[in-house]
Formats: C-alpha cells, sequence, structure tokens
C-alpha cells in the first residue's frame, strides 16, 4: 500500500471513483454508515459517460483512475461506476495493490434476496447491460430468478443536466420501463449511480408493487465488513472532510454534492489522469 506522508494504514482515506457525478450517491451512503473513515472521491467528468465505450477504453480509464487513487494513499478503492465494475474489476484489483470492491456484487446480492416473485428488472447504461454482469450475480445468489435488462442510455445525460423532475425524463422512463413492466417485473435494479437521482420519477413510473434497488447502501454494507474483517477500520472518533477530484469542469459538481451530501465540498480540485496526454 502506498500512502502520503503522516498516513498510516487505518487512517487512510477511502478511494471512490466513478465516471461523473453519479458515485455521489454511493460516497453519501459509505459517509453515512463510516462515519470515521475520511474519504477521496474522484469523478471522470471529462470522459462520462463509459456506458457506450469500448471496453479497453473502460479498462484504460479504470486503470487511470485506480493510480490517481492510491498515488493519494488510499486503503480501499470502491468502483462506484457499475460500467466500470463490470468491465475492468479484474484489472483494477490486479493493479491497486489494496482491496478493490465493485458495486454490482452488492446490488445484484440484494435484489435476489428482495425479489418477491423472482422477476428482476435491471436498467444500466449500454456498457453495463452489455456485460450481463448483474444477470450473472443474481442468478448466482437465486438460480430460478428471470432477468430482464434494459439499457437506458439517456438517463447518465439527463441526470447531468440536472433533469431529474422533467416531463422529458419521465417519457424516456415510460419508453424504457415498459418492456420491463409488461414481464411484471416485481423488483427493478438501478444499475447506475446516477439513477438513484432519478428515484421519486422512477417510483412514478413502475408503481408501488416494485421494488427499487440501488447498490449504494449494500455497497456501504459489504465496504464495512471489508475494512472490519481485513483490520483496516478507522477508530477515530470524528470523520475528516472529503476530498473530491473531476477531470472538467467542476460547478455542477460543487451544487450537486453539496445537495447529494448535505455537506459543503471544501476540498474540489480538478485534476487530469488521462496517461495518454
Amino acid at each position: 500500500m502506498r500512502l502520503e506522508p503522516g498516513s498510516t494504514g487505518v487512517t487512510a482515506p477511502i478511494g471512490v471513483f466513478d465516471s461523473g457525478l453519479g458515485g455521489l450517491t454511493v460516497l453519501r451512503a459509505i459517509r453515512e454508515r463510516l462515519p470515521a473513515e475520511s474519504t477521496v472521491y474522484l469523478g471522470d467528468t471529462a470522459r462520462v459517460p463509459y456506458g457506450p465505450k469500448a471496453a479497453e477504453t473502460i479498462r484504460r480509464y479504470s486503470i487511470e483512475a485506480t493510480d490517481f487513487l492510491v498515488a493519494k494513499g488510499v486503503k480501499v478503492i470502491v468502483v462506484a461506476c457499475n460500467t466500470a465494475t463490470a468491465r475492468a474489476l479484474p484489472e483494477v484489483r490486479a493493479r491497486a495493490g489494496v482491496p478493490v470492491l465493485g458495486v454490482v456484487e452488492p446490488g445484484g446480492r440484494a435484489a435476489a434476496k428482495a425479489s418477491g416473485g423472482g422477476r428482476i428488472g435491471v436498467i444500466g447504461t449500454r456498457g453495463t447491460i452489455s456485460s450481463r454482469a448483474y444477470n450473472a450475480v443474481i442468478h448466482e445468489h437465486r438460480p430460478d430468478a428471470l432477468v430482464f435488462e434494459q439499457a437506458c442510455p439517456l438517463f447518465v445525460p439527463l441526470v447531468e443536466e440536472g433533469w431529474t423532475d422533467d416531463e422529458v425524463t419521465r417519457l424516456a422512463a415510460v419508453r424504457y420501463l415498459t418492456p420491463l413492466l409488461e414481464q411484471k417485473i416485481d423488483t427493478l435494479v438501478l444499475a447506475c449511480t446516477h439513477y438513484p437521482l432519478l428515484k421519486p420519477l422512477l417510483s412514478g413510473v413502475v408503481g408501488p408493487d416494485v421494488t427499487l434497488i440501488d447498490s449504494a447502501e449494500s455497497t456501504a454494507d459489504s465496504l464495512e465488513n471489508l475494512l472490519s474483517t481485513s483490520g483496516i477500520a478507522s477508530t477515530a472518533g470524528t470523520q475528516t472532510v472529503g476530498r473530491y477530484y473531476v477531470t472538467d469542469e467542476a460547478a455542477r459538481f460543487d451544487l450537486l454534492a453539496c445537495r447529494l451530501l448535505g455537506e459543503e465540498v471544501d476540498h474540489l480540485e480538478m485534476v487530469s489522469v488521462d496517461s495518454t496526454g
């Protein structure tokens, strides 16, 4: 583990990266669940979204994000991006030299447990859906489940634009979700960290009989267990202010982070992680 001067294993921060702003939903769950831990967040806002990109490109971006967080002295890395988890988790684990946790396994496991009738819908980016990673995890935990998947490529740019409660977004949701509702799903996995920002809108579209699952809470649970079993949980009494990094224009990130996290973003810096530049 490479640490910054003055850091030790247990007091080193948790590193979290996502393709953009959506991973803040995972970060919030982590900071609420683990109040003694400090955090470093990287949003690759210059290259969002990852979903439509080639698998090899996603792997390169994920390795670059990993290198950045390791250089910041993190003790564990959470890959908050579903696409990066689905496409690049083995490469990140091989590169990091610290424990790595993705969001697919916790989210898929939670969906398998929550579904009453075993009819589970999954929505995500094209990259996540084409990987069939959630399908595999759900069937590992519930072999009898019927899994229906739908790529929703418009959702990420709509969320990034701030149109989380807009008629355009609602119409897109109806278009995307109707085929899943026709399959009589009882559970819907929000397989992208941007999508929890659409929860009220999506709930209105799918109705009260469909349980929405996002991986943020499940990931925070898994991370708590990982830190404990690895002996690297912080014993500090007070959580430090998180550090935030973006790879492109930061104003919208700053505003959204304050709304999502309920705290001021005191350390926000724009950086480059592109190894080809």
